[in-house]
């Protein structure tokens, strides 16, 4: 998987299961995401904060921090996704 890809799903999934301290299997999609990221593209200090709008993604790689910023309405869609299917939400 790309690294751009692999970032967006992890940020994605760990918004999730912030939302959802008690969602197990959120928080273990959010783990497999994250160690992706360290493990296969060598990204150390991956973070995420949001803000009114968007989210900020930082880490660094090689080195040097980096950022990539999400639009918080399409980084919360997942979110919105889970919550909106009973099944889930029993």
């Amino acid at each position: 998987m790309r690294m751009e890809n692999a970032l967006f799903n992890w940020l994605q999934i760990h918004v999730a299961s912030k939302a959802r301290p008690d969602d197990r299997a959120a928080k273990k999609t959010a783990d497999f995401f994250y160690e992706m990221l360290v493990e296969d593209h060598h990204l150390q200090d991956v973070e995420a904060e949001a803000d009114d709008t968007t989210y900020t993604v930082r880490y660094t790689l090689n080195g040097e921090t980096e950022t990539r910023r999400y639009p918080r309405e399409v980084v919360e869609q997942l979110l919105r996704d889970i919550e909106s299917e009973p099944r889930y939400n029993q």
